[in-house]
């Protein structure tokens, strides 16, 4: 082409370093490291790249009720007894056998027996029955507390022997009942009540502004997570749910709609956790099976982190594709001027290459240095 062969060669050695990919090569992890550290300094610990990057994705949010939606820290409102059992036996008794539980409900009963200084019976062959409630053996007897669905579980009791008037009137306020039974007859029923967290409306607002729909799986009865959903304007709820269940109904969600977070707390959390695209854990209050099973954990329990987060995952994937998007264009601009003669080496050194590599690090580095609230 009437080229020297210094010239030629010359062109080749700016084309070498034109072609070296390495600003292309780092525009994903750069801005992934951004997202994950800028995550972490904002108590938000995300397990992976892949976790922030699937978060912009996410079509559907799955909360769980106590601990999430709600603060989990439930109160005994009103205890009732039948039978000519007394307030303290029914106290005494349900604690004994809560006292080797950790749902928050248990809590609840544990504090309020602290206040009026119930002791504690010892329990035998005690047996947490997963999502109806507690059995267990005191001094010979074989006690059960629990929700209704336990007590009509044991085939000993009738629905007419079930104060079913009461518990329904109960749930439609919101409250949640325990019952306590032994083999023959119902002995106490301990009423609770939990709150809906301060943050939980603004979180459910922002998800549904953004075309996110917000479902709600729990264990507790109908009138309670009906009350609850009403109050959050959740587009969908599902109430009286085993652990199994909630795994069901998020592969059901994950089929619909392709990809969901699920944010729990509890060990019957964690199954549900692990099936969806993407586990979002209450980190400070959720249980070590939980935390271990989830892809993000919320370390001071924030629910309005999860509007940080999507925002975040936005933020990051928008300037991994401008990173790669600038790489292309000035690779490809730099390599056909390159070979027509107008580059020179330094330039190639300092715009095309260490420039250039330099700008995507500063570029990423942004996602740390903004504000998403």
């Amino acid at each position: 082409m009437g080229a020297s062969f210094d010239d030629w060669f010359y062109r080749a050695l700016v084309l070498l370093v034109v072609s070296c990919p390495c600003a292309l090569a780092i525009s994903t992890p750069v801005s992934m490291v951004s997202g994950i550290t800028s995550a972490t300094r904002n108590g938000v610990l995300i397990k992976g790249g892949e976790y922030l990057e699937e978060m912009k994705n996410v079509k559907t949010v799955v909360f769980d009720k106590t601990g999430t939606l709600t603060e989990g820290c439930l109160e005994v409102t009103d205890i009732f007894t039948f039978n000519g059992t007394s307030m303290d036996d029914v106290l005494r008794i349900s604690t004994s056998l809560e006292s080797h539980s950790k749902h928050p409900l248990a809590k609840a009963i544990l504090k309020k027996s602290k206040e009026v200084g119930v002791q504690l019976e010892e329990v035998h062959n005690f047996k947490s029955i997963t999502g109806t409630g507690l059995k267990g053996e005191i001094n010979g007897k074989t006690f059960y507390v629990g929700n209704k669905t336990l007590f009509r579980d044991t085939n000993r009791f009738k629905d007419e022997d079930i104060p079913l008037g009461r518990i329904k009137k109960l749930e439609e306020e919101g409250k949640t009942a325990v019952l306590l039974g032994n083999q023959q007859e119902i002995m106490g029923l301990i009423v609770l009540m939990d709150s809906i967290r301060d943050d939980a409306n603004k979180t459910i607002r922002f998800l549904k502004r953004n075309g996110i729909k917000t479902v709600m799986l729990t264990g507790d009865n109908q009138g309670t997570a009906r009350g609850v959903a009403s109050q959050l304007g959740l587009d969908e709820y599902y109430h009286g749910l085993l652990p199994e269940d909630k795994v069901e109904k998020i592969d059901e969600l994950v089929q619909n709609h392709g990809h969901v977070a699920m944010v729990g707390d509890g060990v019957n959390d964690a199954p549900a956790l692990a099936r969806a695209n993407i586990g979002i854990v209450m980190g400070a209050a959720g249980s070590d099976v939980a935390i271990e099973t989830a892809d993000v954990a919320l370390m001071n329990d924030d629910l309005v982190k999860i509007e940080y987060l999507v925002k975040l995952s936005r933020k990051t994937m928008g300037v991994v594709r401008e990173n790669v998007i600038l790489s292309i264009l000035i690779k490809t601009s730099f390599a056909i001027l390159a070979v027509l003669g107008f580059i020179t080496l330094w330039m190639a050194v300092g715009i095309g290459d260490m420039g250039l590599s330099l700008t995507v690090i500063l570029n990423a580095l942004r996602i740390g240095s903004q504000k998403f609230q």
